[in-house]
């Protein structure tokens, strides 16, 4: 690199922003931070921050999420990018969008950094949003949805065990309309994305129920997305 080159044009900045989903008390929940600083002080935004210079893109979205929520997603996928002139009064800004799922029960978010405040709001009756996250959310909620269509993404909010009564109450929830049980379980069961556990969890009267784990295949991620670890 040539010491002291600039370009002849000026650059937009970047940013990631992120797409947190969890379920609370059964509903698809996304989760927003109240911002501390301007622009749109005092509202509610997604997660999200300058990428710095040394950092890559996802990099960038795991620390903004941990920084101003506290909380570390196994994985996180991205969405794309939104770079509409004026989206950010500030200056020109282009921001890559990600989204991820998270457990809630099993994550308590604390505000950091400038956030003051931190919260799951259900996606059926969310705030007016900062910037163009109301965009990025439902391009976020689109993604989701796919990927709970053609895989068994949901057990990503179960235990390490489920049955598929269990699995097809939250993949419900995800999409957001049911589905019909016999066809969610031969699906299921011809799909290879399970394995059962060998054991089995009463549901009530009758035959215990089989309990399922995830296949490798589908270990810690929906099909196309990027594991923390690799």
């Amino acid at each position: 690199m040539t010491d002291g080159f600039t370009y002849r044009w000026p650059r937009p900045a970047l940013t990631v922003d992120v797409a947190l989903f969890g379920l609370q008390a059964g509903q698809l929940s996304v989760l927003l931070i109240r911002r501390r600083l301007p622009p749109f002080e005092g509202w509610w935004a997604l997660p999200g921050g300058f990428v710095r210079l040394d950092e890559g893109l996802e990099w960038a979205a795991r620390r903004e999420l941990e920084e101003e929520a506290g909380v570390r997603p196994a994985w996180i996928e991205q969405i794309g990018a939104f770079g509409a002139p004026g989206r950010d009064p500030r200056e020109r800004v282009v921001s890559v969008a990600w989204w991820a799922l998270l457990r809630a029960d099993e994550h308590a978010p604390v505000a950091a950094s400038d956030a003051s405040e931190v919260r799951w709001h259900p996606v059926a009756s969310l705030p007016a949003l900062a910037f163009d996250h109301a965009t990025m959310v439902t391009a976020a909620l689109h993604r989701l949805r796919q990927r709970a269509w053609e895989s068994a993404i949901g057990a990503e909010l179960l235990g390490e065990q489920f049955t598929l009564g269990e699995l097809q109450t939250v993949q419900e929830s995800l999409l957001g309309h049911p589905l019909d049980k016999r066809n969610f379980r031969r699906r299921m069961n011809e799909s290879g994305l399970l394995v059962e556990a060998g054991e089995a969890r009463s549901e009530g009267p009758g035959r215990p129920a089989r309990l399922f784990r995830l296949g490798d295949r589908m270990r810690g991620a929906p099909l196309g997305s990027t594991r923390e670890n690799e």
